[in-house]
């Protein structure tokens, strides 16, 4: 092994340096206190669970993401966290089986077995907040309010918010009877948007005429709010679960825009997830010149079942790293104060007082060469018997 190939670390894992590294943190932070202020505890996932809790029901589709791990204590397999939604139903199930409206928010590191998209990481910082225990749309409203507030607050300015619903699709699927491998054909070509593709194999599909014009419609129905009237009758004669779910997602829409005039908002009937536990509203945060989302979120409602205890639940997470990769310019570790390392008790407690003021002292030793990246722009001089700050010249 040469000595190159020590220090190269796999595609998609990276460290994070300074001042990068400050950002992310001065982030966490921001952002964890904001979801304190709204109610949200706090919650740390382990890193690593039996397989069982976490590939089991609704969150199976993060298998080919999640690293296998065999547990020498006890010769069972484990896994290494690959999303936190899957544990914090765990938690709210069985860890704390509250009565009534929970409300818990994270920041956790998780690794993925491969990249999501191209521009992901395969070792993001995920932080995120859920509200369970209650299934009215008060609780979708207060969720994307908050998400649309920590995007505000971590400093991202003309985000779009993307809305769907997932129980149209869903109840669609049901009523029509599709199901096997007709079934996750027609969910990959609407999830990849394969229209060409998704025409043709309807031509064909075990469906009536209905349901093939229904489902051709999905990806068609897509635009701003002023479109969501007109929706309706293009589904008449749908099953009740698709107009009720298009009724929800109106008065969702129409909430959020009373609450945030301002926001851009766009409506897509055919967003689906990659993972399978949402159950209703679906939405995802974009920002000019990122091909991605940069925070998503929906409504999972049978996330707790597996583990003997269902709950309404939605919420939302976000990578810290894309965060801040998206709000650099806007956050700067301020400049430090430069200070000799003398035994001076005056010194010394000047220093301490200037740093339980927050202020950023770096003593410099004695015939050190002071490099720029200390990144002071003051310093410390001893005049007329004190210590007084003074710009570096």
């Amino acid at each position: 092994m040469t000595i190159a190939e020590r220090w190269l670390l796999p595609d998609g894992i990276e460290e994070v340096l300074p001042p990068e590294a400050a950002r992310i943190e001065a982030l966490r932070r921001l952002l964890l206190d904001e979801y304190r202020t709204w109610g949200y505890d706090l919650v740390i996932p382990p890193s690593a669970e039996y397989l069982e809790s976490l590939l089991t029901g609704v969150g199976h589709d993060l298998d080919l993401l999640t690293y296998k791990i065999t547990d020498q204590t006890s010769g069972r397999l484990m896994g290494l966290s690959a999303d936190n939604t899957q544990q914090v139903a765990r938690m709210d199930a069985h860890s704390l089986p509250r009565a009534g409206v929970a409300r818990y928010c994270y920041s956790s590191n998780v690794l993925h077995t491969k990249a999501t998209h191209l521009l992901s990481s395969r070792s993001p910082i995920q932080i995120g907040a859920e509200l369970y225990g209650y299934s009215g749309i008060d609780s979708d409203i207060e969720i994307v309010s908050l998400m649309l507030t920590s995007l505000a607050r971590a400093g991202l300015v003309n985000v779009t918010l993307d809305l769907g619903h997932i129980g149209i699709y869903q109840a669609l699927i049901e009523a029509s009877g599709l199901e096997g491998d007709n079934a996750t054909q027609l969910f990959r070509l609407l999830r990849h948007r394969s229209l060409p593709e998704l025409n043709t194999w309807l031509e064909t599909a075990p469906l009536n005429d209905d349901f093939k014009r229904w489902f051709a419609l999905l990806p068609k129905c897509a635009g701003s709010m002023d479109k969501l009237a007109g929706w309706p009758e293009r589904f008449a004669g749908a099953p009740e679960g698709v107009l009720t779910a298009l009724d929800t997602l109106t008065r969702i829409a129409e909430a959020l825009k009373a609450r945030f005039p301002e926001q851009q908002i766009h409506l897509d009937l055919a967003e689906l997830r990659d993972f399978n536990y949402h159950t209703g509203l679906v939405f995802s945060a974009f920002v000019p010149g990122f091909g991605q989302a940069v925070a998503k979120g929906g409504r999972y409602d049978s996330t707790g079942k597996v583990f003997g205890r269902a709950r309404p639940a939605t919420g939302f997470s976000s990578d810290l790293k894309i965060l801040a990769s998206q709000t650099r310019g806007r956050w700067k570790e301020a400049a430090g104060i430069r200070a000799p390392a003398v035994s001076d008790p005056v010194l010394i407690e000047r220093i301490s007082q200037l740093r339980a003021s927050g202020e950023r002292v770096i003593q410099v030793f004695t015939d050190q060469v002071v490099p720029e990246e200390l990144g002071c722009d003051r310093e410390l001089v001893l005049e007329q018997g004190e210590w007084q700050i003074k710009p570096l010249v």
